[in-house]
């Protein structure tokens, strides 16, 4: 396993949209734990494959519900309510802001033997996927900012 470089705000790989991936095998599943370790290295709660350079169809997130998810070829299949939220990215350091987000998601994707799952989220889970989801088409959660919070703002939360 290894800590891979995370990259930032300005980095064309970020803006790309990702390409499907068809092969599940151990490279991908090095891939995933390359993904884990990086994202927790980081203190990350999320980590799409393009934040490393990698533009392929692949999310994990840890958003300590006790559970670890990899996801590969994700997509939303159903998009219900909505909400507003403060989030940050690894690829955009100490930059935080509103967002709003659907409040409940079901999403389809496959595991690393190419299974099909479905998961349903709700509220801080939900949150994150969309926010993984959005790093697959190059989109960063500033590109949906309602407002920016400044860091004395941070402080009381």
């Amino acid at each position: 396993m290894a800590i891979r470089i995370v990259r930032e705000k300005g980095d064309p790989v970020l803006r790309e949209h990702t390409a499907t991936v068809k092969r599940f095998d151990e490279t991908l599943a090095r891939l995933v734990e390359d993904m884990f370790e990086t994202m927790y290295h980081y203190n990350g709660v999320g980590l799409a494959a393009p934040q490393i350079a990698i533009p392929k169809s692949i999310i994990v997130l840890d958003a300590g519900d006790g559970e670890r998810y990899a996801l590969i070829n994700p997509k939303i299949v159903l998009a219900e309510g909505h909400e507003v939220g403060v989030e940050g990215c690894l690829s955009v350091p100490g930059v935080y802001g509103e967002v709003e987000r659907y409040s409940q998601i079901r999403v389809h994707a496959q595991d690393l033997k190419g299974e099909l799952l479905e998961i349903e989220a709700t509220e801080f889970l939900a949150r994150v996927l969309q926010h993984e989801l959005d790093h697959l088409q190059g989109v960063l959660f500033v590109d949906k900012v309602i407002r920016y919070l400044p860091e004395e703002e941070l402080a009381d939360e």
